[in-house]
């Protein structure tokens, strides 16, 4: 076992401890936010040169997977903050290290084109609004997309004192990740402090450098989902070894029917991920190797990051069916773990819309793979 997934499974206590403050709070607790940066799991993407963990896919996928299976919102929060941080690799190596030097600093944001900027000299004022700012709140600097006045589209990083948090966040489930909305209003970025997504080439020598950035989102949007089928499953199995079913003289796991249940899950999610690993595993050869990972390979890790948030979901409904009457009430954890993974499921990254573009991949159809 890796140290980073180590000590994501070393965590796990305190942020099982914290998740109904967090749930209440529709943030992460300070108790928490501190221990995920003291263990290195808001940046496990940062390569080694700017003191990050060097960590493979599999490692990204393993520890996010750990912390979900303690909280969801977490899990979530700690998959945003380090997919975000893989963006080291292409900054200019002198802002890298103002950004990324410090091993406590934390960045978020979110990509989509919401801002708007006008170029100037040395760089870019911005103005916009973006959604899903999943923990933001504890973000040292973050990230949007904007849409230069040149037509340009850019990342742009801000420190947290020119972004205003706006309180938007409230939903079904994964309340804790406080993933409000945000806003800059006329902020200056410095030409350095900002990329262009689909053009930027690696800064530094290092293999995660070279791994779509794209595969790399989705497949940790998966491992999320993962953790809370895994802690669903847990839930049940504890659930049942007590629980005694109306107009039953057995326990629930005495019952036929609980018993193929919670087989059938077990097997759903499990399969789900071995697949996930696999074909992360396959590319990751790739890049070990310099080379460039291909499209075909690129689009069966979404296919398998996508597969395994919906056979997450189903394994957690089967899990919360079989909880029967108590899954609904917010002291049993089901119930919770039901409404994070049916909120998870609605990213983009593993939503219906990349089975398509497979699918058109699989078919020999032509079909636009810049996203993938």
């Amino acid at each position: 076992m890796s140290g980073i997934v180590e000590a994501a499974r070393a965590v796990q206590p305190v942020v099982r401890a914290h998740a109904d403050e967090a749930e209440e709070r529709r943030r992460l607790a300070d108790p928490v936010v501190q221990a995920l940066i003291e263990v290195g799991l808001m940046r496990i993407c940062v390569p080694s040169a700017y003191g990050g963990p060097d960590a493979t896919p599999m490692e990204l996928v393993e520890a996010i997977e750990a912390v979900s299976t303690a909280d969801g919102a977490a899990g979530w929060c700690v998959m945003i903050a380090s997919t975000t941080s893989s963006l080291s690799c292409f900054l200019e190596p002198a802002w890298a290290k103002q950004i990324y030097g410090d091993p406590k600093v934390v960045t978020g944001g979110a990509f989509a084109p919401s801002g708007r900027g006008i170029a100037v000299d040395g760089g870019q004022r911005v103005t916009g609004r973006w959604m899903w700012g999943s923990g933001t709140q504890h973000c040292d600097w973050i990230v949007g997309g904007a849409i230069r006045d040149d037509g340009a589209f850019r990342l742009v990083f801000a420190p947290r004192g020119d972004v205003e948090i706006l309180d938007t966040w409230y939903t079904s489930g994964l309340r804790g990740t406080g993933s409000n909305d945000f806003q800059m209003t006329d902020v200056f970025v410095p030409d350095g402090r900002s990329l262009a997504p689909f053009e930027i080439r690696p800064q530094v020598d290092s293999p995660l450098a070279h791994f779509p950035n794209f595969t790399l989102l989705a497949a940790g949007v998966a491992s999320t989902l993962l953790g809370i089928a895994r802690h669903a499953i847990d839930e049940l199995i504890a659930l049942a070894a007590g629980k005694v079913p109306m107009f039953s003289s057995k326990t629930l796991a005495q019952s036929s029917l609980a018993q193929v249940d919670v087989a059938r899950a077990e097997a759903t999610l499990g399969a789900a991920r071995a697949f996930l690993l696999d074909e992360l595993a396959r590319a990751w050869d790739v890049a070990l190797a310099g080379d460039r990972v291909p499209v075909e390979r690129r689009a069966r890790i979404r296919l398998a990051a996508t597969h395994a948030a919906k056979a997450s979901a189903a394994a957690v409904d089967l899990a919360y069916d079989t909880g029967g009457g108590s899954s609904v009430f917010t002291a049993n954890a089901l119930q919770r773990c039901f409404r994070d993974v049916h909120t998870g499921t609605q990213h983009l990254q593993v939503s219906e819309r990349p089975y398509e573009t497979i699918g058109c991949l699989l078919f020999g159809v032509e079909s636009d793979t810049s996203t993938l």
